[in-house]
């Protein structure tokens, strides 16, 4: 079963890390994703950019409509996703609690809605 890691986290967790520090923590992520990828349960990481470069779209009786950087102001922020493999929910946390930035922030593990084809039904 899929699994997203939503790795939440407040911008002075960062801010307050020296350049090294952010190196470090750089490292280690990408380390981790290559231990998940070796162990099969990675499907794809990424970090995301800061929310003020985000842009929000809705559509609305057909009129597009978009307002720039973060819609709500919260203390913590998305800043990246990983998509795993695992058995099931107690597997996905475990591997949660080693991502580097559970130390920083918060990681939040959902599972993934298989939205129902015929396709799958059918396999």
């Amino acid at each position: 079963m899929k699994y997203v890691c939503l790795v939440h986290f407040t911008p002075e967790a960062l801010s307050s890390l020296s350049d090294e520090e952010k190196r470090t923590l750089d490292a280690r992520s990408l380390a981790y994703d290559d231990e998940l990828a070796a162990s099969g349960h990675l499907v794809a990481a990424e970090a995301l950019q800061s929310p003020d470069s985000a842009v929000l779209v809705k559509v609305r009786a057909g009129k597009l409509s978009t307002t720039d950087g973060p819609f709500a102001e919260t203390k913590e922020q998305l800043g990246g996703f990983i998509l795993i493999n695992a058995r099931d929910l107690n597997e996905a946390i475990r591997i949660a609690s080693g991502i580097p930035l559970a130390a920083l922030g918060t990681i939040e593990v959902r599972p993934i809605y298989e939205i129902p084809t015929p396709e799958r039904a059918s396999s």
